[in-house]
Formats: structure tokens, C-alpha cells, sequence
């Protein structure tokens, strides 16, 4: 049973792309492990909960990793000279294969549970590996982490190494519904996502079954769009009559609410449509988009078309699992997008990026990334106090501050369904 209790701090949060609302000394309420509300006087009748008074820290809501791959971190910030496809030769496959070790398993996907538990994240989409019984491992970690999330065993029976590659179409959708099965029997903080790994390594028989299994069991599915374009000219030699990389995905069913795309880098006027039609979200993923010289997304134009956009770190791609650094990133991908491709689409403004951040790339969980009334209690407290300066800072100049300067911030507690994950000294009077 989740207790009530009360915060106090400055408050700050989004209710939309464009707006924030800070309360500086406010009062945010919990009840069962969801917002009532915040207050800038407490109201006679919360006066009785517990209350935790965090004096000039700043309150946000959490943030969410909409896309990375667990298996990556042990190589996190090499390989960063190579593309896309020569990266994942030379890194993601020799790595992954590891994998089929539960000892190797167990070493790698604590160190993960335990970096993404201190991070600023608090729900997540995660790409595991192929391999069954290490991706139930993973999700048991997690489970335990206190976190919230996805975890997706991948899928991938073509143009893969022979390691990683499952024998046939059939074998793999017998693997993967297992997975399933075991996984919503044994968690329940943790769910099981559907993950063909990109088109070129799924085969249409796969990607067919797939397709059954998303509805047989209602789970959602994530995947990689429009990355590199070398990967786009493979998908166009896989699929010669289709219209364009998204259209497959729509094929198998695979765009929906219930799905999330990475990357979308190079998206056709079509396919921008496609995605706002079928309401499928689009993790961003700066870091990675520049490291492996994919590209500049363009958020703004998704954005504009009523897209759905929220953040991803994608980890390994991206060398950082640091998601208020990734939003700090998302401001200065859009200013080079607005400045050498195309100064029709303004930058993104801090609002709007921490919106993507908090309560759009939420809503792909529910009510979360808000302190709004019936939203999930997702919390991070921040203290700030090592940016030392001598201007007067509003509350929003004080976290515009922190996501360009998260390293040197404290995260000093972060709070999941109103559960708070750290111990915290005891203050006395």
C-alpha cells in the first residue's frame, strides 16, 4: 500500500508543449502514489499527511528513455567514429552475442539496473537481446530496481551474424511468445515489448507473426525508423514495392499508439502523415544521431504535423543514459537543423524540449511526466546548489540551467508511482 504524503519545494512541470508552470516554495500532494495537486499554500485537509520539506531544491517531474539498448552500456562511448551499420558490425552484434551467457548476463544487466536506477529516468522502452532467458533476467533486475518500464527480447532472423540470427521465422515467434507468457506471468512492473530489431534483419514471415502475437497478447512494439541512408536504401531493396520505410512497419501492423519508433531522421512528407494518423511516438535521440553521423531529425516539422515526440538516450548509440543532458541536446540538434537545412523550422525552445521530455514522451505510459491532478506520482529532486552564481535566477532559468549542466547537479531523490527509490539521511530539528 502506498503511503500519502506531501513535497515541498519549487515546483516546476508542463501541462503543454508550450507552457511551464513553476511554484517556488509549493506544496505537491500524493495520495496512493498519484498527484492531487500542488499548492502554494497546503490546504487544511493534507495538513495531516507526512511531509518532506526539501527547502530550495527543485521538483520535476521524472523523465522517460523512450529508447536504448541494456546489452550496450559495458561498450557506452566507443565505436564513435563508424556509421550506423558498420558500428553494429564491429560493437552492438560481437557484444549481444555475449548473451547467450547467463553469468556474462547477470554481470552486464546489474550494472545496467543498477546505472539506470540512479539516473534521472523512470520509465523506460529497452531493446535487451535475442536471447530469452537473459532478457527475463534483465527484467528481473529491473523489476527490483523499483523502476517502471519495457523490455523487448529482439527479433531478428535475416541478414544478422549466425549467433544472433534465429533459425526461422517460426522458431522465433515460438521463442518470443514464451517470452511473453513468462513474462507477464512473473512481473509486474515490467512488461514485454515486441522488438524486430529494424526491417533488414526481420523477414516478412516474421514480422507476419509478430503482427499476431501484438494482438493475441496486447503488447507494444518498437523498432528503428529512418536512422542512416544506407539503411534506407537496404529497406528499399528488401521492399521494392513498397511505398516508403514506414509503410512496412504499417504493413505488419506495427505503427499504432501502442508503438514506438527511434530515430526518424529522414522522414517523407507521407510517412510524417502515417505517423500522426496512426499516433505512433517518435523517440528522439540526439547523442546518437550525431555520433554515428546519421543525421539531424527533424522534430520540428513531426511537432508541427502533430506528431507524437519524446526523448530517447539510446544507449550505446548515444554515450550518455543522462536524459536531462539529452534534452539539452535536443535544443542544439534543432538549432544545426534550423541553421544549415532548413530556417523555416524554428529551434526548439527549452519548454517545448522539457515537455517532450516530462509529460509528451510520458503519455506513451499513461498519465505520467506531470503533476497534474490523477497523473502518476514520477518525481526527481534536484539540488542545484553546486552552480554557484551571482544572478537572480527564476525557477525556470534554474533548471534550463540544470539540463545543460545535469553533471554537476545532485540528484538527491527520484520518486516512481509515489515510491521513493533512495534512502535519505534523517534531518533533525
Amino acid at each position: 500500500m502506498k503511503k500519502d504524503f506531501v513535497i515541498k519545494g519549487h515546483i516546476i512541470w508542463s501541462d503543454s508543449l508550450k507552457h511551464l508552470n513553476a511554484i517556488p516554495h509549493g506544496y505537491l500532494v500524493c495520495e496512493g502514489g498519484l498527484c492531487t495537486g500542488v499548492f502554494r499554500a497546503l490546504p487544511d485537509r493534507y495538513a495531516h499527511l507526512p511531509l518532506k520539506d526539501y527547502g530550495g531544491h527543485l521538483i520535476m517531474p521524472a523523465v522517460y528513455d523512450l529508447h536504448l539498448h541494456a546489452p550496450q552500456l559495458a561498450y557506452c562511448g566507443m565505436g564513435m567514429d563508424l556509421e550506423l551499420i558498420d558500428w553494429l558490425n564491429a560493437y552492438a552484434f560481437p557484444e549481444e552475442a555475449k548473451f547467450a551467457d547467463l553469468d556474462y548476463a547477470r554481470r552486464a544487466y546489474t550494472v545496467f539496473a543498477d546505472t539506470l536506477r540512479s539516473s534521472y529516468t523512470a520509465r523506460f522502452c529497452c531493446f535487451a537481446t535475442m536471447h530469452a532467458p537473459a532478457t527475463l533476467l534483465l527484467a528481473e533486475l529491473l523489476e527490483a530496481s523499483g523502476l517502471r518500464g519495457y523490455v523487448g527480447k529482439v527479433s531478428m532472423d535475416r541478414n544478422a551474424p549466425a549467433d544472433l540470427c534465429e533459425p526461422s521465422a517460426e522458431a522465433a515467434a515460438r521463442d518470443c511468445e514464451q517470452w511473453i507468457v513468462d513474462m507477464q506471468a512473473r512481473f509486474t512492473n515490467i512488461k514485454p515489448m515486441l522488438t524486430p530489431r529494424f526491417i533488414p534483419s526481420c523477414s516478412d514471415a516474421l514480422m507476419e507473426r509478430l503482427h499476431k502475437l501484438a494482438d493475441k497478447y496486447g503488447v507494444p512494439a518498437q523498432s528503428h525508423l529512418s536512422e542512416n541512408h544506407d539503411e534506407i536504401a537496404w529497406v528499399k531493396a528488401l521492399c521494392p514495392t513498397s511505398k516508403n520505410y514506414a509503410s512496412v512497419y504499417d504493413h505488419f501492423g506495427m505503427l499504432s499508439a501502442n508503438a514506438v519508433m527511434a530515430h526518424v531522421v529522414y522522414p517523407q512528407d507521407e510517412e510524417i502523415t502515417l505517423l500522426k494518423q496512426r499516433r505512433t511516438m517518435v523517440a528522439h535521440c540526439p547523442a546518437s544521431n550525431t555520433n554515428l553521423r546519421s543525421g539531424i531529425a527533424p522534430v520540428r516539422r513531426l511537432l508541427s504535423a502533430g506528431v507524437r515526440v519524446g526523448l530517447g538516450s539510446d544507449v550505446a548509440g548515444g554515450e550518455s543514459i543522462d536524459m536531462l543532458r539529452a534534452a539539452a541536446e535536443a535544443i542544439q540538434a534543432s538549432k544545426l537543423y534550423w541553421r544549415l537545412i532548413d530556417q523555416a523550422a524554428p529551434a526548439l525552445t527549452f519548454p517545448e524540449v522539457f515537455y517532450m521530455a516530462t509529460k509528451g514522451g510520458g503519455s506513451f505510459f499513461g498519465k505520467a511526466g506531470s503533476f497534474e491532478p490523477g497523473y502518476m506520482l514520477d518525481a526527481l529532486v534536484l539540488d542545484d546548489r553546486a552552480l554557484r552564481t551571482t544572478c537572480d535566477l527564476t525557477l525556470p532559468q534554474r533548471l534550463e540551467r540544470a539540463l545543460y549542466r545535469s553533471a554537476e547537479i545532485k540528484l538527491t531523490q527520484k520518486y516512481v508511482d509515489g515510491t521513493p527509490l533512495f534512502e535519505e539521511p534523517v534531518t533533525k530539528p
